[in-house]
């Protein structure tokens, strides 16, 4: 299936089109819509569908059409999203998560990819680990609740956003007033982790301008 993706659809692990996690190829969402860029797709439309939804509660349910031509009927695709089916990452934004998931269901269908999209589950299960190619990050106690251990939510936005683990060590280190990473307690890091989250979503240049500074800082300190 990765070959046939890599192939067919000239989408690159690299480049974070595609992500391996437990033992499992996911697209992402940025896979897909260069898929659609590169087949020169005419148009997407999302709409809320408010019999499904119920803002007071968070819970969004979307309609999306992918028309790969002018004369295209259109692909759909539904997405739904809740406290209950969404990380902590993304805790508050259910409904920007659930028109994302239609969207990415809408563009699966109309090309023809047979893999789930990452934003489409909900969180890693407790016991994920880290890539190989991802630097250990400090280990972190699983929630009550299910959600997955802070080291795993952390590698797996930086896998998300493709960033450098040793810098986002360093920011979280400053971020959370210690020395290092290590000697923060739980509730300083998954601040730090709300924080990088929503600062990757909305300023992601301003972010890798700030990473970049630590690097910078840590030559010059050399």
């Amino acid at each position: 299936m990765l070959r046939e993706l890599t192939t067919d659809h000239m989408i690159s692990v690299s480049s974070g089109d595609v992500l391996l996690l437990e033992g499992r190829w996911y697209v992402t969402h940025s896979g897909l819509l260069r898929i659609a860029r590169r087949a020169r797709c005419s148009g997407i439309s999302a709409r809320p569908l408010p019999e499904f939804s119920d803002p007071r509660a968070c819970r969004w349910t979307f309609e999306a059409t992918v028309y790969r031509t002018r004369n295209c009927k259109g692909f759909v695709g539904f997405g739904d999203a809740d406290p209950s089916n969404v990380s902590a990452l993304v805790r508050g934004a259910e409904m920007r998560v659930a028109e994302t998931r239609a969207v990415n269901r809408a563009l699966r269908k109309a090309y023809g990819i047979g893999i789930c999209s990452v934003e489409e589950i909900g969180s890693l299960p407790a016991r994920s680990q880290p890539e190989t190619n991802v630097r250990k990050l400090p280990p972190q106690p699983a929630n009550g609740n299910g959600e997955p251990k802070l080291r795993d939510q952390l590698c797996l936005l930086i896998r998300q956003h493709r960033l450098d683990t040793d810098r986002v060590k360093q920011y979280a280190a400053e971020f959370c007033g210690t020395e290092n990473l290590r000697q923060a307690n739980r509730e300083q890091v998954e601040s730090f982790i709300k924080h990088l989250a929503e600062l990757a979503s909305k300023d992601r240049d301003g972010l890798l301008s700030k990473l970049n500074g630590y690097s910078k800082q840590q030559e010059g300190a050399a």
